[in-house]
């Protein structure tokens, strides 16, 4: 009844034991060196390369890598990619986190907020005076997936469209020039660990983080760029193929290796296609249910990558979570700040289907022997 491999986690999420295997044959040649040095320097080439492929990216845009993970990331958009002012959508925890961080850089207007329930989101509207627009095309917190395309009008008042994409790229499918710079950190789709950040960015958003570098050298200024926060520094050390800083080379080897594994197996259609095959398993065994429902009611706003169902009330959660973990399947609980009783399934590219199937029948049985 137990799938093979019972981590279901939104992030970390599964690694594949093939990863590993790549990572034991980096152990004498990569572990230990220099990210400055030609062996290191080729390993991040090859996920630059990786990603271009994967994304078929538009010409012009740029694979970025940073330290620091995504949530590093919004304080490095406030800084280096909003001019003056942002607006965002709001509908879960790490949206409202992107507009928490632009609401409080001092160099920045207040931001306008699109806000929506949990379990639905609002993506932000026109705004006169905005220059950037933010939200997350999947909403890790609830297992919200949404339309990834620019504000009408956006683009004639020179606004830029970032969007976080750390539990959705790899996994939902995306037209990456709809964007200007697609976030993400590498530790749910693609198979990593956490600590680095990698951004595809556009030439607008490129040419934006060097004229906000040049006006806030300007004696007066009044914005203060820290280097661990600077997007062109990124820029410049990533067209070298490195960090700024010294990044975990583990990260970059089981990187590398999940990039190549899903390119290798038909990239983005067939990453989009495992990982809807899979969510649908559980959102059809969670309407079939007598005591689980789909927490966000709406079809089209149902994640594929992060899936949430909701327990009956009469059925404590924790008990199940319990239960499932003493039998190796571990990280379904609900986000903490929801406070739903809830699990929350990730479905990522390296969670084989046929073991979110048997997830299913694991918790039903838990639920009828509890």
């Amino acid at each position: 009844m137990l799938p093979d491999d019972g981590r279901f986690g939104s992030g970390p999420t599964k690694i594949r034991h093939e990863q590993i295997e790549d990572l034991v044959h980096a152990a004498d040649t990569l572990l230990g060196t220099s990210h400055r040095q030609k062996p290191v320097k080729a390993v991040v080439e090859s996920i630059r390369e990786g990603m271009t492929r994967f994304f078929n990216l538009p010409a012009g845009y740029e694979v970025v890598l940073g330290n620091g993970g995504a949530s590093a990331f919004w304080d490095i958009a406030c800084c280096s990619l909003v001019t003056r002012k942002a607006a965002c959508g709001v509908y879960g925890s790490f949206t409202k986190k992107m507009a928490v961080s632009a609401a409080s850089a001092p160099f920045l207007e207040k931001p306008a907020v699109f806000e929506s329930d949990y379990g639905t989101y609002r993506l932000p509207e026109f705004t006169e005076d905005a220059d950037a627009y933010f939200w997350a095309q999947n909403e890790t917190s609830t297992g919200v997936a949404t339309p990834v395309k620019r504000v009408p009008g956006s683009v004639d008042q020179g606004a830029l469209t970032i969007v976080d994409a750390t539990s959705a790229a790899g996994a939902l499918p995306v037209d990456i020039s709809e964007t200007d710079a697609y976030y993400f950190s590498p530790q749910k789709a693609f198979g990593s660990e956490g600590g680095l950040w990698v951004a595809i960015l556009s030439p607008v958003a490129i040419e934006r983080a060097q004229a906000i570098k040049e006006n806030a050298t300007i004696p007066g200024s009044i914005r203060w760029i820290p280097p661990f926060l600077s997007l062109t520094s990124a820029i410049d050390n990533s067209r070298k193929n490195q960090t700024l800083n010294t990044p975990a080379l583990a990260t970059l080897v089981l990187m590398d290796s999940q990039i190549q594994y899903l390119n290798e197996n038909g990239g983005m259609d067939w990453a989009a296609a495992r990982c809807k095959r899979s969510a649908t398993i559980v959102y059809d065994w969670a309407e079939a249910s007598s005591y689980a429902t789909p927490f966000v009611s709406d079809l089209d706003a149902r994640s594929n990558a992060v899936v949430t169902v909701d327990i009956d009330e009469s059925i404590p959660v924790s008990d199940v979570l319990e239960a499932l973990r003493a039998n190796g399947i571990v990280d379904v609980n609900g986000y903490r700040a929801l406070g739903r009783n809830q699990l929350r399934i990730g479905v990522f590219p390296s969670v084989e289907p046929a073991d979110v199937e048997a997830l299913t029948h694991c918790i039903d049985y838990v639920v009828e022997h509890r």
